[in-house]
């Protein structure tokens, strides 16, 4: 689609904005939108009235919004986010402002709702500006980019002041120019969201089939005709009638404690910390990404990785983290590095365990669905790891294993090929998404004829 330019520009003499059409307005939002109405609004209802609970969750980094939370008032209206029909919403809190959460408060259950305190709510004047442009404008990246670097706090706290809201310089048409910008970006962007949600759900389905073959080769074996045998285990039902089913522990040599973030005293030699967030769901290393400490000879001989080792997440702010399986293999590609006491070190014996088998296995669904039996559930889940590397594994013979292994590399080249390919497309679609929003805010381009050209 080639959209026009504005026949006319000015210099809006704003950095963010440049160049703006010549007949907008340049104005600060708090003049066209009033920012955290009062609760007091909620006055005239009885306290037991119904009314719409928005968590953080609720709310969609595409403007969608859930609805399906209702609370008496009288339980939410204290210590709570108060909005009403037509008031736009977005997250303060980092990563949900940089990843575009809010949307315009539609539908709400007796026209009003609370929700969580990490969203500032601007409501639009009347005349002034359009609930839908509004939105546009707050999830357009001149916005988000600008308010990243007004954000305070530190780490996962930090957040974007209420000032900055109010004080951001926007180029605003008229409300009818408004309302066709906001008709286009509704329409164009619906499209681009159902090519994402299509490439999401194959990219679903390619991951439940990788499981799935996985899964199937490291319990079952590659022979459909060969002879079972009870495992004499529940959980882990038949296996080959040649394989063994034996504890973790038993062909692997474990270490439960990784380093801590001390700074120990006579550091020799600095080496990045592998953590849980720098392994990635096909469990691959992030090691440009990992934090780097000094350690001493004494340390680095217990804590360094070496290729063939597989760090398992054990402990982690999200139980995800630990029910998925979440663990990473070290190869020969892999820079050194150390490994921190949230993973679990798990060094298979060469003579009787494949290294990649030992981790196909360990990320198998069965292994998955042994693990969710032995995550404690605390404010920080940890993986009850005397449990988890004494309960019986299927095993087969060292041979097949590393037949396994190499039926699998070749298989998952495939599977991850074709996941590259849909991931790539979606992050493609997505950064159309956000220019095509960001030009339309920014008067970049005219998109009243195609928004005409639509509603005839």
């Amino acid at each position: 689609m080639r959209l026009a330019q504005y026949p006319a520009l000015k210099d809006s003499g704003i950095a963010h904005l440049g160049n703006v059409p010549a007949h907008w307005c340049v104005i600060r939002l708090r003049f066209v939108a009033d920012l955290n109405p009062s609760k007091a609004e909620s006055r005239e209802f009885d306290r037991t009235t119904l009314v719409t609970f928005v968590p953080m969750e609720a709310v969609g980094a595409d403007g969608t919004l859930s609805l399906d939370i209702e609370r008496p008032i009288s339980e939410i209206e204290s210590g709570y986010t108060f909005f009403a029909e037509g008031d736009v919403a977005i997250a303060k809190i980092t990563p949900c402002y940089e990843n575009g959460k809010g949307a315009v408060m539609r539908g709400l259950l007796n026209g009003i709702g609370f929700g969580t305190t990490e969203l500032i709510v601007a409501r639009p004047r009347t005349g002034m500006i359009v609930a839908s442009y509004l939105h546009y404008l707050f999830v357009s990246s001149v916005f988000r980019v600008l308010g990243e670097s007004y954000m305070y706090g530190a780490g996962g706290q930090k957040r974007v002041p209420d000032d900055f809201v109010r004080n951001f310089v926007a180029a605003v048409p008229s409300v009818s120019e408004q309302a066709a910008i906001a008709a286009f970006l509704d329409r164009e962007t619906a499209k681009i969201d159902a090519l994402v949600a299509a490439q999401q759900r194959m990219v679903a389905l390619l991951k439940e089939k990788r499981q799935a073959v996985i899964s199937h080769a490291v319990t079952k074996g590659l022979n459909h005709d060969a002879p079972m045998k009870a495992s004499g285990v529940e959980w882990l039902g038949d296996v080959p009638a040649h394989w063994d089913a034996m504890p973790l522990k038993h062909f692997a040599a474990i270490d439960n404690s990784g380093c801590f973030g001390e700074e120990p005293v006579g550091a020799l030699e600095v080496l990045p910390v592998a953590t849980t967030a720098q392994i990635d769901s096909l469990g691959r290393f992030a090691v440009e990404k990992m934090p780097l400490r000094g350690f001493t000879s004494e340390q680095l001989a217990r804590y360094a990785c070496s290729t063939s080792d597989i760090l398992v997440v054990k402990s982690s702010g999200s139980a995800d983290n630990i029910i998925s399986g979440k663990a990473g293999l070290v190869d020969d590609s892999t820079a050194s590095f150390v490994f921190s006491n949230f993973l679990m070190r798990v060094r298979p014996k060469k003579s009787i365990a494949d290294a990649r088998f030992v981790f196909a296995l360990l990320r198998s669904d069965l292994s998955r669905q042994r693990v969710q039996l032995m995550c404690s559930s605390t404010t920080y889940p940890n993986l009850k790891v005397g449990q988890y590397i004494s309960s019986p594994l299927p095993l087969p013979p060292l041979t097949e294993q590393v037949l396994i292994s190499d039926f699998l590399s070749v298989e998952i080249v495939k599977f991850d090929a074709l996941l590259s390919q849909s991931e790539r497309l979606i992050n493609l679609l997505q950064e159309r998404r956000a220019a095509l929003i960001s030009a339309a805010v920014t008067g970049q381009i005219d998109v009243r004829g195609a928004a005409t050209e639509a509603a005839s």
